[in-house]
């Protein structure tokens, strides 16, 4: 496993709610980063971590290998792939991202 992979490991396995997003939570740098956000305020994630892959091109690209997904933003919640923004809207409108969220 590269440095950048055991680097981004250590962010999805040590944060129970990781975003891996363009910008920050209070400056969402693209519209899906911010609906992302927007998504987990609105199911009350008060444990969210949050990184801003424009400040390091190693885990903008490593984190598109390390879940095998094309895009950003990615959320990780308990150290498994949840999925961007698209999957994340339609978890929401069917209570299953409220539901995943809650678990402790």
């Amino acid at each position: 496993m590269s440095d950048v992979q055991q680097q981004i490991d250590q962010m999805v396995k040590g944060h129970r709610v990781m975003l891996f997003m363009k910008g920050t939570a209070q400056f969402p740098m693209c519209g899906f980063s911010g609906r992302a956000i927007q998504v987990l305020k609105a199911c009350g994630a008060d444990d969210l971590a949050t990184f801003n892959v424009l400040e390091d091109e190693g885990v903008r690209q490593g984190i598109k290998d390390y879940a095998n997904w094309p895009t950003i933003p990615q959320l990780y919640v308990n150290g498994e792939f949840v999925g961007g923004s698209d999957i994340m809207m339609e978890m929401y409108q069917s209570g299953e991202l409220q539901q995943l969220l809650a678990q402790g």
